[in-house]
């Protein structure tokens, strides 16, 4: 078996050349959208996905160029909360084009190049038995490309859906050149809080891109027949987490059934539900995200542009 030691520079694959093609088509593919927000929570199972499917219907509603990267490569699900599921993607010598949702939505999601429900992401080792699910640095490598070769076009917005556990968080967002803000989703649970708690520090001291908020998703259960509200999990209450933490308070969103209904149907519940309540603290949230991003230049500058 041969060693790095016995082979020559890079064996002719120019394995250096490749790579800065790819980060200048990065740099490229970027440099046309106006602001990049990354929503996390370190913590799987707090609804982030809903939160982010509703927040790209409520920003391309309001006349904006979305796109959403569902960057969790082992767990996808935005292509079927978006409705997406099913198109074939067209690759073009511009780059793959992403899947069109409600309100042309942009979607990027590792479900749309898997053949069935049930077909995992795997690589396949060089001996028997060397098959695991992707991590490090293959699955950003991953992410790498579906930023570099995918046609995004001009937008004002690109959502990205980053999956659970801090570990991973400074490696996927070290990919986009620029990063204009995270937003962070919690549930109302000590355990949720805990691991929040940690994503928040994370972002602070190592990634370094301005937290807009801090969203709590399942604040509670609404009764549907007389509104009265009942809380679901004794944690710590999330604006006062939030003020501890010196960071906004974005909202609380209901436990609503309808949102989890739109959810499996492919609708973002802003669009076929618009009044109800879960809708509407979303909308409040979305307006809160946009105001922030409106302090900095990048999305007033989206506006400007014609």
């Amino acid at each position: 078996m041969k060693t790095y030691g016995d082979i020559p520079g890079d064996a002719g694959s120019d394995v250096l050349g490749q790579v800065n093609a790819q980060q200048e088509r990065l740099r490229a593919r970027m440099a046309r959208i106006h602001a990049k927000v990354a929503v996390l929570s370190g913590k799987g199972g707090v609804g982030k996905s809903v939160i982010v499917a509703n927040l790209a219907a409520a920003f391309a509603e309001g006349g904006l160029r979305v796109g959403v990267l569902d960057a969790d490569i082992n767990g996808p699900s935005l292509g079927k909360m978006l409705g997406v599921r099913g198109q074939r993607l067209a690759f073009e010598t511009a780059g793959v084009q992403p899947a069109l949702g409600p309100l042309g939505i942009r979607v990027l999601s590792m479900d749309l190049f898997l053949p069935s429900d049930e077909t995992p992401v795997l690589w396949t080792g060089p001996t028997e038995g060397g098959g695991y699910l992707w991590r490090g640095a293959m699955e950003a490598a991953t992410l790498r490309e579906f930023l570099a070769d995918t046609e995004w076009g001009e937008l004002d917005m690109l959502l990205l859906d980053l999956p659970p556990g801090t570990d991973r968080i400074p490696s996927l967002l070290s990919l986009l050149p620029e990063l204009h803000g995270i937003v962070i989703v919690t549930l109302p649970s000590q355990v949720s809080q805990l691991i929040v708690a940690k994503s928040v520090t994370m972002a602070k001291e190592i990634v370094k891109a301005p937290i807009l908020g801090l969203v709590e998703n399942m604040a509670a259960h609404r009764c549907a027949h007389c509104g009265a509200e009942e809380a679901l999990f004794a944690g710590e209450d999330s604006a006062q987490m939030a003020e501890r933490l010196a960071i906004p308070f974005l909202g609380r969103v209901p436990f609503d059934p309808v949102l989890t209904r739109c959810a499996d149907e492919g609708t973002p519940v802003l669009l076929s539900h618009p009044t109800a309540p879960a809708a509407q603290a979303l909308s409040r949230i979305a307006a809160k995200i946009g105001e922030a991003l409106h302090r900095a230049p990048a999305l007033a500058e989206a506006k400007e542009s014609p």
